[in-house]
Formats: C-alpha cells, sequence, structure tokens
C-alpha cells in the first residue's frame, strides 16, 4: 500500500505523474491527506505556481473562423451594408436566429448595449416624473438610459449573488416606480422568481440586462427570455462580440413595435409593417440605434458558437469549484442557479477587504492573478452620479422634489460596497488548458489556508 500523501512536494509530485484528471476528481486519498498552507507563498520568496502569469481574453474572437469571415465576405460582395436594402438582411437572419435561440418571439438589433437599455426604456413608455430601480452596482448605462429618459434612478442594494437583492426592492418602491432592472453581472443570474413576484404584486415591468450574462439561464430559461424586456451587449468583453453591437428581446408585441420605431427613427418598416399590418402606436420621437450588416453578419456567424463558449466556461469553472470545496473556510460567490450561470468568474468571499486584497497580492505573485469584482461600477458612489451631472442643469430627471431630494454617495449603498470589498475570483477562459486550470487550484490551495482566519 502506498504511502499517504501528508506534504504539498508529494501532493504536486503526485499530480504530475497522475495527470490533469486526478486534481479534478473530487475526492480521494490525493485531496483527503494533504496538508494545505505548507508550501512558502511566492509572495514571501517561495517558488511561484507559474512564471508567465496566466490571462483570459476575450471569449468571442479566439473562436472567429471561416464562418464569420464568409458572413462578412457576403456582406462586402453585396455592397449593400445597411440593413434595410439589398434584398436578405443579415441583421435581420441574426434578429431571427437569436430570438429562437433564447426562446423568444421578438429580438431587435442595435448598436449596443447602452443603446439597447433607452430603447427598452423607450418601449416601456419611462419618461419624467418615473422612478426605476437599479442594483447599486451596475454599469453606466442603466443609470444613464433611466436619465437620457428624464426619469429618477433609484438604487437597491447587492446581495452577495452581486446582483440586486429581492429583499431590498420592496423598500425602494413609491407610486412613481415605473420599472425594475436586475442586472445579470459577470456570468451570474440575478434571483428572477422573486424579483418577478415583487414586480407582480405591484404591477411593475421589468428589464433583464443580460450584457455580462449572454448565454445565462435561470431554471432552464435563457436570461433576455424571463421578464418583459431583456437587453443585451455584444461589446468585445462579452460572451459573443462584433466588437460592439446590443439587442432588445420580448415577447410583447407591443413593446416590440415601440422598441421598433424607437431605434428607426419612429419608422416601421418591411417586413415588419406587414407583420403588424400597419402599426399599433402611432409614431413618435425616436433615434437612430439600426445595427449595419457587417456588425449582423459577424455576430450571425458567433451566434453559432455561443453554446460552445458558455458549456466550456461551465466546465472549467466547475472543475476548479469542485477541486478546492473541501478548503476549510471557503465561501464562494452565492448563485440563484449555480447550473445556469456561466462561471465566467470563480469568485471567492475573503471576509475583510484587507484579508482581501493580501489574497490578490498572492495570486498575483502566483503567476494567478485574481481581481476584485469588474466590469460596473459602484454607481451612487461614483462622483458625476454622486453630483447628479446631465447634459443640462435643466434636465427633467433631478427637477422634482423628489430628484432634488435623493441623495446618492457611499452612504446609500454600505452593504453593497461591503460585499464587493471582500470578493476576489480568478477569471476563466473557455480555452483554458487543464494544466491551466490546475495551476488555478494549485495557486489558491496554496494561498487561501495562508491567510489565516479570518
Amino acid at each position: 500500500m502506498p504511502e499517504p500523501i501528508r506534504t504539498r512536494r508529494q501532493f504536486l509530485e503526485t499530480i504530475g505523474a497522475l495527470g490533469a484528471v486526478s486534481i479534478f476528481a473530487g475526492s480521494g486519498e490525493t485531496r483527503a491527506n494533504f496538508t494545505e498552507g505548507e508550501e512558502k507563498l511566492a509572495l514571501e520568496g517561495g517558488t511561484p505556481v507559474r512564471k508567465i502569469a496566466l490571462r483570459s481574453q476575450p471569449y468571442g474572437p479566439q473562436f472567429y473562423d471561416d464562418v464569420e469571415k464568409r458572413e462578412l465576405l457576403e456582406v462586402l460582395e453585396s455592397r449593400y451594408p445597411f440593413r434595410w436594402w439589398g434584398g436578405k438582411s443579415k441583421v435581420l437572419q441574426f434578429e431571427k436566429a437569436y430570438a429562437a435561440h433564447i426562446g423568444v418571439k421578438h429580438a431587435i438589433a442595435v448598436t449596443s448595449g447602452t443603446t439597447a437599455l433607452y430603447t427598452a426604456m423607450a418601449a416601456l413608455g419611462i419618461g419624467p416624473g418615473d422612478e426605476v430601480i437599479l442594483p447599486a452596482w451596475t454599469w453606466y448605462a442603466d443609470h444613464d438610459a433611466v436619465v437620457l429618459s428624464g426619469a429618477l434612478p433609484v438604487f437597491a442594494e447587492i446581495d452577495e449573488s452581486f446582483a440586486i437583492d429581492p429583499k431590498d426592492i420592496e423598500a425602494r418602491i413609491t407610486p412613481r416606480t415605473k420599472a425594475i432592472v436586475p442586472s445579470h453581472l459577470q456570468g451570474g443570474v440575478a434571483d428572477m422568481d422573486a424579483i418577478l413576484e415583487i414586480a407582480k404584486r405591484h404591477g411593475l415591468p421589468v428589464v433583464e440586462d443580460c450584457a455580462q450574462c449572454a448565454g445565462g439561464r435561470y431554471k432552464g430559461k435563457y436570461v433576455g427570455s424571463i421578464a418583459d424586456i431583456g437587453i443585451n451587449s455584444f461589446q468585445l468583453s462579452k460572451t459573443i462580440t462584433s466588437g460592439e453591437g446590443g439587442a432588445v428581446t420580448t415577447n410583447d408585441p407591443k413593446l416590440f413595435e415601440r422598441a421598433l420605431r424607437f431605434h428607426d427613427v419612429g419608422s416601421l418598416r418591411a417586413p415588419y409593417a406587414e407583420e403588424f399590418k400597419g402599426g399599433l402606436p402611432a409614431a413618435f420621437a425616436a433615434c437612430n440605434f439600426r445595427m449595419n450588416e457587417f456588425t449582423g453578419a459577424v455576430l450571425k456567424g458567433q451566434l453559432q458558437k455561443l453554446e460552445t463558449i458558455c458549456s466550456r466556461l461551465r466546465a472549467n469553472s466547475r472543475k476548479v469549484r469542485k477541486a478546492i470545496a473541501d478548503l476549510p473556510g471557503l465561501k464562494l460567490r452565492k448563485s440563484a442557479d449555480p447550473e445556469g450561470d456561466l462561471g465566467s468568474v470563480v469568485f471567492l468571499d475573503l471576509d475583510t477587504k484587507q484579508r482581501r486584497n493580501k489574497f490578490l497580492r498572492a495570486m498575483a505573485a502566483e503567476g494567478v492573478p485574481a481581481s476584485p469584482p469588474s466590469g460596473s461600477v459602484i454607481l451612487p458612489a461614483d462622483p458625476r452620479i454622486e453630483k447628479k451631472s446631465t447634459i443640462h442643469p435643466a434636465w427633467p430627471s433631478f427637477q422634482s422634489p423628489e430628484g432634488k431630494a435623493i441623495r446618492y454617495g457611499r452612504e446609500a449603498c454600505p452593504r453593497t460596497i461591503g460585499i464587493l470589498d471582500r470578493a476576489a475570483g480568478v477569471n476563466m477562459d473557455p480555452n483554458f488548458s487543464d494544466e491551466d486550470l490546475k495551476d488555478v487550484v494549485r495557486a489558491i490551495r496554496k494561498v487561501l489556508p495562508a491567510l489565516g482566519p479570518a
């Protein structure tokens, strides 16, 4: 019978001999008999796990191939890059395919996730005097779309999933509340059952911001198909990308037509004019957020890679989480649906900001960098938002008594700040090798015990 493994050196030698599979076995002698924290941290002069730092890359471009190239060349050769001319539109094809993929009746392709949010506000008729509830931690676009609509952003705290805390929504609702906007952030999904129950009770529409979670699912349904209306972004850092681009999704024909009109200078063109038999709502002042054919061509190709990217992310994240599950005191990010979560980052709760910061320094020294939650902003604490800066001093959002009275700043979201201050995670990549994943596990298992108790 072989000798039990008692030191980290023996552990690493065994892993090297057994290959990638054993470290992800989830149980057995290798992990059960290994005493963590015995090897000197690289931060303190020890040997780092990796000499060259591990880096994730934007997902979509890693999967560019002849599919996107062929779609782009067809547009180039057609000499009709405008979606409404030249016959069969790549943008229209993408819209139909994307709607079918996530399980909604309608999708509109627009120029960005920001313009998708603004279009969603217009579809819902959000305007001066209205209030919209947002998570305190999300991207500027959620706030800006509300303000540009003339309405007032009202911030709710997040919970340990980094999504809006349903328990904090109800206290923010007033007679002026006209919508709730949960964001599915950094690949994680919000607690949609609880949010929708509150919204239904108060007769409020819900807008899903899926910009950081394309391909994510909640209880079997794709994000963007669950609420009244959804938006997505296809900017470089998103699951699939055309550099820029966005989409609005809904099952409601009236919201769809209002969104169509708003994104296209108030017009309703074929094939939608025929579908709506001349139109339901009347035309109104609008914008031009139309997607061009080159962007639509890339997205039509990228959509074919979406499930491959998502499945690889989930598999890689699952391997890492399973291989560190036995670490004493381990706290992973809360999830409303672990199976639907993209797994784009393996987040840990390090209990305090000081302990989190030491974890960040130690992981960087090991060649497996970790980072705090990113890709969003603690909006109430942002200087321009705290100052209520708008494009004109008389902009209506903050001219009402409620708008003048509302106060932003760090004091508006202390729990959000506390949650984010103690969190750190390692980014996953759909093309990480088993060796890369082993290094992630080695670094976490080396660093976390060395931090000591909280």
